[in-house]
């Protein structure tokens, strides 16, 4: 392959945002839009890389446009680069020693939100207020697209499956568990067995959600009968309502802080762990705020909530209330 001299304005650097952005819109008129330039411009740009490397990078068929194998292997390469010259300041900040500045967007759903994440964000904040936070909201396909898009640095929550431009680490696990108000007749029992649970009204998420399937399999796999009595959206519902005794729930362990007027016994004979990690986009530069957000929550920087503290053998512990203790969430383990 023969290397031209460069060409166009000699600027291989808007040679190649204007060629990632391409490939992120999948249209040269959007990718003009974004970058603030003419459709004309950015053809031009994109024509003088490929004279330069002497490749094409995308297969023309009228206004439609499609990818090559050169133009992935060269968005691979490029992508990283232009987030490292765009975070120069931030990186250079962090090489430095200083953490002054910048911007953090996370993405998660709504019980990582609520339950794993506060400790972690208010702990951070301590360290480096200047650093300006997001929370997106964002689960599924619609969080996946916020990576996918650099919307977000980076997303916490259950483990992704089959999902090839991701990337997942592992950092915390949750069993999934019964709870029953305190003058339940289970609510002394130290274990249970489905047969136990079956005469007993369920209260469960809504049941297009994975949570009710997992159960559903459960139960049905064991060729026992279940009955649901109410369907409610969010775990701080599910568990006031089932303090309120309307019914008992199967929840994942996330949900409980040891504060509730609530039984808690394990199922881990009968439904898995569910796994919470950090998920990036494979290639991604991630930021000094980034990185150190990711390195605070793989060695637990920050003084844990009860169960994660205990589960990490952490002297560090946010206490329950009085009386918690007996009715508090199993403890996690380490997934190391």
């Amino acid at each position: 392959m023969s290397i031209s001299p460069p060409s166009y304005k000699q600027n291989r650097l808007k040679q190649l945002r204007a060629f990632c952005k391409t490939v992120e819109t999948k249209n040269i008129s959007r990718a003009a839009e974004k970058l603030f330039l003419t459709q004309p411009t950015i053809s031009l740009q994109i024509k003088a890389l490929e004279r330069e490397l002497d490749i094409i990078v995308f297969e023309r068929h009228g206004p439609q446009i499609r990818i090559t194998p050169d133009g992935e292997l060269l968005y691979e390469i490029a992508k990283p680069l232009l987030e490292g010259i765009d975070n120069l300041a931030q990186t250079f900040a962090s090489k430095s020693g200083r953490l002054d500045t910048g911007e953090l967007t996370i993405v998660a759903g709504e019980s990582t939100i609520l339950y794993l994440l506060p400790e972690f964000v208010s702990c951070f904040k301590e360290r480096h207020p200047g650093i300006h936070i997001k929370l997106l909201n964002e689960t599924g396909r619609d969080g996946l697209a916020k990576l996918r898009s650099d919307a977000a640095d980076f997303a916490v929550g259950p483990m992704v499956d089959g999902q090839a431009d991701l990337e997942y680490r592992p950092l915390f696990s949750f069993e999934q568990v019964l709870i029953v108000p305190l003058d339940h007749p289970l609510a002394r029992r130290n274990k249970v067995a489905l047969e136990d649970i079956s005469p007993h009204g369920l209260i469960l998420p809504p049941r297009q959600l994975n949570h009710w399937r997992t159960v559903d399999l459960v139960f049905e796999q064991h060729g026992v009968a279940y009955d649901v009595v109410l369907e409610a959206g969010g775990w701080e519902v599910i568990k006031r309502y089932v303090e309120q005794g309307m019914g008992i729930s199967i929840v994942n362990e996330i949900c409980l802080t040891g504060k509730e007027k609530l039984a808690v016994i394990p199922l881990d004979d009968y439904f898995p762990r569910r796994t919470y990690g950090a998920v990036t986009r494979r290639g991604k530069f991630l930021t000094p705020p980034a990185q150190a957000f990711l390195d605070a929550l793989a060695t637990l920087q920050c003084k844990l909530p009860y169960k994660l503290a205990v589960a990490h053998s952490r002297e560090e512990v946010v206490e329950p209330s009085d009386g918690a203790q007996r009715h508090a969430p199993t403890n996690i383990d380490d997934l190391d």
